[in-house]
Formats: structure tokens, C-alpha cells, sequence
């Protein structure tokens, strides 16, 4: 990567990173909100709305949109954080079933070989009847 690229990228996640936050969007509104009275007093219906939607509009919106994304973001990453911790522990149990049901299947074979046993040694106690 190139050194203009490289300086690039940092210059705009710094500005982004200023930009994005609601103090950048109090300061984008009050220096909007310098040039309102000048659209009111002049009358004109097209100033007035261009103000609302070039000026107003577009430089608060930008930062307060900025920063809703930043807060939808994190809560996407809280929400995967918590599905992979749910998911960890849902692993974790399903382990522990696992090794209990391996458990419990030994024994099982070992109680089978018991009756197993017991059953050929009634059958030849039988057959010595």
C-alpha cells in the first residue's frame, strides 16, 4: 500500500470519526442556522426551502445519520456478540449431553453383559437339571 493511499485512508477515518458524532452535528446546525435569518427576510419561497434542503437538511442530517448508523452497528455487534456466546454455551451443554450420554451408554453395556451373563448361567443351570 502506498503512502498517499495509507495517509488517505487515516485522514478519512479521522474525519469521519469528528464528523459522525451529535457535537459535530450541533455545530453543523448553529453555523446553518447563521444564514437562516437572511432566507427568511428575503421572501422568497425557493430561498427558504433551498435553505431547508441544502444547507439545513444536508449538513445536520449527514452527521445525525453518521452517528444512527454508528448506534445501529454497535447493536448489530451486541446482538452477534451475544448469538456467539449463546451459542458457545448451547456448544458447552451439548458437550457435557455428549459425554454423559457416552457415559451412560457403557453402563449400559455393562449391565447388558451382567444380564447376559446371568442368563447363561440360568440356561446351564438348567440344562444341569
Amino acid at each position: 500500500m502506498s503512502a498517499i493511499s495509507t495517509f488517505n485512508k487515516k485522514l478519512a477515518s479521522a474525519v469521519t470519526g469528528i464528523v459522525s458524532t451529535m457535537w459535530c452535528a450541533y455545530i453543523f446546525a448553529a453555523i446553518a442556522l447563521i444564514s437562516l435569518p437572511s432566507a427568511i427576510k428575503s421572501g422568497d419561497i425557493i430561498v427558504i426551502v433551498a435553505w431547508v434542503a441544502q444547507t439545513f437538511l444536508q449538513l445536520v442530517l449527514l452527521s445525525i445519520i453518521m452517528v444512527g448508523q454508528n448506534v445501529q452497528s454497535q447493536e448489530v455487534a451486541q446482538k452477534i456478540d451475544e448469538t456467539h456466546f449463546a451459542s458457545l454455551s448451547e456448544f458447552e451443554l451439548a458437550k457435557e449431553a455428549r459425554s454423559l450420554a457416552k457415559q451412560e451408554l457403557l453402563e449400559l453395556k455393562a449391565i447388558s453383559l451382567e444380564v447376559h451373563q446371568l442368563v447363561r448361567d440360568l440356561e446351564g443351570k438348567i440344562q444341569k437339571s
